[in-house]
């Protein structure tokens, strides 16, 4: 929230309540507090364009201005009636409905990342013609699977990317999230440049690929991967069309989720094992593409692709520790806060593994979470590491706490957790999964107890 977007609806609130209290004082002060205000919101409009949340600040200054301003001693003797009865309520009642919108951030701040290098993007949007699609009973269509690179740079240019896929088009809510919240997310500040090179340090860098939490479009993830690319890692976000709330496929459609989620607990889990062979699929495409010339654009010739890990969150966590399971080609796995499906909790898996969850306590993670990350554990070929964040609640890891503003992200973390807030979180989780990816990923090995002794309260260690 930038100032304006403070000082504006604050004044116009704070005035309308001096008007439901003190119509007097009010009366006196409306001459030079009007215009000002006006001022305000016209400024606000051409800098920073339409916000529906200045709408009902709009009707608080429009209803102030009336039960306010006089030209005659009757008309100011009739308002002050006025004010002493339903009318100050009314003033009073606006004012404290028009708090309200600016819980949510009009143009959310993500965090600048914290690694040595700046940050490029580049989307790449392919098909698999070797796999029809089957969410889909169109006929002659085959899978999309979409694709944003975030590399390591050393360069910025005059044009950053676009948060979100679709937006002026998005579907009435994206991942719960009722898109006329995201009107704005245009203006989202991505830390990401277009049309730059990688980075010149290294002939060849590190991949990661990463893959959503169910349902979740890959922009919510933005702070998190933007940060572990700024460390020297090259990663692939990945979004899962027709689960994903929202992708645009390569010929320019919009895919919203065409799946139905059963409700009985043996059908969800089928279904869910299903979903995760797709997903697992989808990484070993990309994995596929990975040498291709003219499939990567800017990053020909410049991806390791020897070195290539698998990373993600929730039911994507889940997607990446089978993607590694079923791909010799993918050196480590990483697992945030994701329940296992299908066989996957009894997989041998050959990989170095990182477990991250979120605190245990106020994320309530179910039975079959902890019993199958117990039982992926025990069958551990290569080691690894679990490691608990504390105060951090399953969203932390993404961008969605950043779409309230901070005393809305505080209110919520009341009732559902998560007061550690998503910046410290992925702060956190990147620190810790920088130090696990380097020794896999072609690196030095690195210390990854003190990467998570670094924070406060992370909880965990190597586990056999």
């Amino acid at each position: 929230m930038s100032i304006i977007d403070a000082v504006v609806p604050g004044a116009a609130i704070l005035f309308a309540m001096v008007a439901a209290v003190a119509p007097g004082r009010a009366a006196r002060l409306a001459p030079i507090m009007l215009p000002l205000l006006v001022i305000g919101c016209l400024v606000q409009w051409v800098l920073e364009s339409f916000y529906w949340q200045m709408v009902p600040i709009y009707l608080v200054i429009g209803a102030t201005a009336w039960l306010t301003l006089s030209r005659t001693p009757a008309t100011a003797s009739r308002r002050r009636r006025i004010l002493t009865g339903a009318g100050r309520g009314t003033v009073g009642l606006l004012a404290l409905i028009a708090i309200l919108p600016w819980g949510f951030q009009p143009v959310p701040h993500l965090p600048e990342p914290t690694g040595r290098y700046r940050v490029g993007s580049e989307i790449f949007r392919w098909v698999d013609q070797q796999r029809p699609e089957t969410a889909t009973e169109a006929a002659g269509v085959h899978r999309n699977v979409v694709v944003q690179a975030w590399y390591p740079t050393d360069f910025a240019s005059g044009r950053r990317w676009v948060y979100i896929d679709g937006l002026g088009r998005l579907p009435g809510s994206v991942s719960l999230v009722p898109s006329f919240l995201m009107s704005n997310y245009g203006s989202i500040d991505t830390h990401a440049f277009a049309d730059v090179p990688i980075s010149a340090d290294r002939m060849q860098w590190p991949v990661v690929l990463f893959s959503p939490g169910y349902g979740a479009p890959r922009a919510f993830y933005t702070g998190l991967v933007t940060d572990l690319a700024s460390r020297g890692f090259v990663v692939l976000a990945i979004d899962h069309p027709y689960e994903s709330a929202v992708t645009e496929l390569a010929d320019g459609t919009l895919a919203t989720p065409a799946g139905h989620f059963p409700d009985n607990a043996a059908d969800g889990d089928r279904y869910m094992a299903e979903q995760l062979s797709v997903r697992a699929a989808d990484l070993r495409f990309v994995v596929d593409q990975l040498g291709r010339s003219d499939a990567v654009g800017l990053l020909a010739g410049r991806l390791d692709t020897d070195h290539i890990a698998a990373v993600g969150h929730s039911f994507g966590g889940a997607t990446a520790v089978a993607a590694a399971a079923l791909d010799p080609r993918i050196r480590a796995a990483v697992n945030i806060d994701g329940t296992l499906y299908g066989d996957l909790p009894d997989r041998a898996l050959q990989r170095p593994f990182l477990l991250l969850e979120s605190d245990h306590s106020e994320t309530g993670h179910s039975a079959q979470y902890l019993d199958r990350s117990r039982s992926l554990i025990e069958h551990l070929q290569a080691g690894g590491f679990r490691y608990e964040i504390a105060e951090a609640n399953h969203f932390s890891f993404t961008d969605a706490p950043l779409f309230l503003a901070a005393p809305a992200r505080y209110a919520v973390a009341q009732f559902i957790g998560g007061s550690r807030g998503p910046v410290d979180t992925q702060r956190a989780a990147d620190d810790i999964m920088a130090a696990f990816l380097q020794g896999p990923l072609g690196g030095s090995p690195a210390d990854i107890p003190a990467a998570a002794a670094h924070h406060p309260n992370i909880h965990g260690g190597p586990v056999p």
